[in-house]
C-alpha cells in the first residue's frame, strides 16, 4: 500500500481529498498543518525539526501540500508569507533532509496569482499579476518551488474558486447559502457583478488524484470549470433552491479596493493531460450545501 502525506488534511479540501485517496487504496498520513489541533496535529509547517522527524518516521511515497493561509481577507498580512511561502520551503527542505525520493509532490497554489488579467479566459501561460498579499505569497511560493524541479517530481496546481458542503461560512458562497438555509430575509454583500469560475470541491479532489497518479511533473495546471457565475447569478439560483427571494444590502465595507472583477480559467490542459472534466453542475453543489445547512 502506497503512503501519501496530505498537509492540511483537516481543512476543507483536505477532508475530501483524504477520503478519496483512501477509497483509491492509499494510506493517508494526516496531521501536518499550520493550525495545530490538540490531539490531531503531528507537527506545524513552521517547525523544521518536527517536519523532518515526521517525514523520517512515516516515509511517504507521495506528498500533497494543501496547508496554507487561504482566506484572502485575513488580517495578519505577514502570516501569508510565513505559512504559504516559508512553510512550503520548510516542507521541501525537510523532504530533502530526510533523504526521501517521493514518486510525486503536488503543491497547491491559487488562481489568484493571475490577478486582474487582460484576457477573458486564463490559461497557464497568462502573465501573472497578483494584487493581494495572499496572491503574492502564493506566487513567491511558486517561484521558490520551481527551483526544486530538478530534485523532485513536483507539479503545481492552480485551483480557481470552488466550494461544497463543509466549507467555512466566512467564505462567500457558504455565507450566502447559510443565509438561505436559516431563512434570513436580508444579506449584506459587496459587489454583485464580480464573476468567478466555480467548481465543486469533489471535482477538484478528483483532479488532484488524477494528477498524483499521472506521470506529469515540473508543470503548472489550472483546476477550473471553464465557466463563470456572478454573485447575482448565484443569488438567483439560491432563490430557486430555497423558494424565496432574499433582500441584498450592499455594505461598502465588503467592497475591496483591489477586487478582481472576472476570474475564468481555461481548463484545456487539465482535460488533456489528466483526462478530468468537471462533472457536477453548480446548482447541485448549492443544493447539497443548502440541504446540509437545513439539517
Amino acid at each position: 500500500m502506497k503512503t501519501v502525506l496530505i498537509t492540511g488534511s483537516r481543512g476543507f479540501t483536505g477532508v475530501y481529498l483524504a477520503k478519496l485517496f483512501e477509497k483509491a487504496g492509499y494510506r493517508v498520513i494526516r496531521g501536518v498543518s499550520h493550525q495545530p489541533i490538540k490531539g490531531e496535529t503531528l507537527c506545524n509547517l513552521t517547525d523544521k525539526d518536527s517536519l523532518n522527524q515526521v517525514l523520517v518516521a512515516t516515509k511517504p511515497t507521495g506528498i500533497i501540500h494543501l496547508a496554507a493561509m487561504s482566506f484572502v481577507g485575513h488580517g495578519d498580512e505577514t502570516a501569508f508569507y510565513s505559512v504559504n511561502t516559508v512553510g512550503t520551503t520548510n516542507l521541501l527542505q525537510a523532504i530533502d533532509k530526510a533523504g526521501l525520493n517521493p514518486e510525486k509532490i503536488i503543491i497547491a497554489s491559487s488562481a489568484n496569482v493571475y490577478g486582474n488579467p487582460v484576457v477573458k479566459v486564463i490559461a497557464e501561460t497568462t502573465p501573472l499579476n497578483p494584487i493581494s498579499h495572499y496572491a503574492v505569497s502564493k506566487l513567491a511560493m511558486e517561484m521558490m518551488v520551481t527551483t526544486w524541479y530538478e530534485r523532485f517530481p513536483i507539479s503545481i496546481a492552480r485551483p480557481f474558486n470552488y466550494t461544497g458542503v463543509g466549507q467555512n461560512k466566512k467564505f462567500l458562497v457558504p455565507k450566502i447559502v447559510d443565509h438561505y438555509a436559516q431563512n434570513k430575509k436580508t444579506i449584506e454583500l459587496g459587489n454583485l457583478d464580480i464573476a468567478r469560475d466555480f467548481s465543486d470541491v469533489r471535482d477538484i479532489a478528483a483532479a488532484y488524484l488524477n494528477l498524483f497518479e499521472s506521470s506529469i511533473h515540473s508543470n503548472k495546471i489550472n483546476f477550473c470549470s471553464g465557466q463563470t457565475l456572478t454573485l447575482a447569478e448565484i443569488l438567483k439560483l439560491m432563490n430557486e433552491i430555497a423558494g424565496y427571494e432574499i433582500e441584498v444590502k450592499v455594505n461598502p465595507a465588503f467592497v475591496r479596493k483591489n477586487e478582481i472583477k472576472i476570474l475564468c480559467g481555461n481548463n484545456t490542459k487539465m482535460k488533456q493531460l489528466l483526462g478530468v472534466t468537471p462533472s457536477i453542475p453548480f446548482i447541485k453543489t448549492l443544493r447539497a450545501m443548502y440541504l446540509a445547512g437545513k439539517d
